[in-house]
This record gives C-alpha cells, sequence and structure tokens, in this order.
C-alpha cells in the first residue's frame, strides 16, 4: 500500500541509542533552546517537537528546514555537554517523494524473543522480487503499532 509520505518538516539526526536516551530527557529545554538559537540567526523555522527512535533524533519543524537551519540544529545538538560529538551523524531532510507502508508484520521473529529489526527487513526486501527494482532512500522505520502490541508498521523511503 502507497500512502502520503511523511512530512519533509522533519529533520532526522542519526545518533547512537545511549546518546538518544540522554538528550531525550531534557527534550523541552532542548526545543526551547534550539528554537532561541534559529531566532537569533532570524530564521523562519522553529521546532515544534522532538521525537525519536532507536536509530536518530527527528526534530519536527513548522517548516521544511533550510541547508543553514540544518546546521545550526547539528551544532547546538553536538555542543549539548553529555553528547559525544563524534557519534552525532549529519543531519538529513526526508528525500524521497514516494513510500511504502507494509502493515501487519510481527513485530517478534519466530522464537518470540528477538524482535524485528533492520537488517530482517532488509533481507526480506532483497529476497522478494517485487522490490527488484527499488531503492531504499533511507532507513526504513520500524513502528510498534500500539507499546504492548505485537504488530508492526514498516515505512519504506523508496
Amino acid at each position: 500500500m502507497t500512502t502520503k509520505s511523511p512530512s519533509r518538516k522533519q529533520v532526522i539526526i542519526p545518533i547512537n541509542r545511549d546518546n538518544i536516551m540522554k538528550f531525550m530527557k531534557k527534550s523541552s529545554l532542548h526545543i526551547s533552546n534550539i528554537n532561541r538559537v534559529l531566532r537569533n540567526i532570524k530564521s523562519n523555522v522553529l521546532v515544534n517537537f522532538i521525537h525519536s527512535d532507536p536509530l536518530s533524533i527527528t526534530i519536527i519543524t513548522c517548516k521544511v528546514a533550510s541547508l543553514s537551519n540544518l546546521q545550526v540544529i547539528e551544532n547546538y545538538i553536538k555542543s549539548v555537554n553529555y553528547i559525544n560529538a563524534m557519534d552525532v551523524k549529519f543531519s538529513c531532510l526526508l528525500q524521497s517523494k514516494s513510500y511504502l507502508k507494509i502493515i501487519g508484520i510481527s513485530y517478534f521473529q519466530k522464537d518470540l524473543m528477538n524482535p524485528l529489526t533492520l537488517k530482517v527487513i532488509k533481507d526480506i526486501i532483497k529476497q522478494n522480487q517485487i522490490f527488484n527494482n527499488v531503492i531504499l532512500t533511507f532507513k526504513p522505520y520500524v513502528i510498534k503499532v500500539f507499546p504492548k502490541s505485537d504488530v508492526t508498521i514498516v515505512w519504506l523511503d523508496i
């Protein structure tokens, strides 16, 4: 099934899991600090909220961020005391115009102990002939439907 894509107002910053947890504990403080820095450079872009997943921080803005806005946000995250700047990868906007949303995939693999991983999804994509000419432009998103659910939604950015 294809569906309307996630917004390009998302700034995605890949970072390791430990830093994500530390950063998210003070997310409201970081939102106000990033907005202060953005206002200082007279930007029309402001941060609405911050979301995290196991591989990255996603900063949702009110408008599509420019390259200078991306640089300001990335520099702020690298300057946070308890974040190792070497662990912060380059920030990016979603670039694709097409997304594939797969619904109803079991979150746990056959043994019911190991959750679904990006490696498993990539292996499935490589094995399935309908994906022969598909190039992923970003890592697949794996989202649990509900926290206690065993069903996931997978977003493929193609």
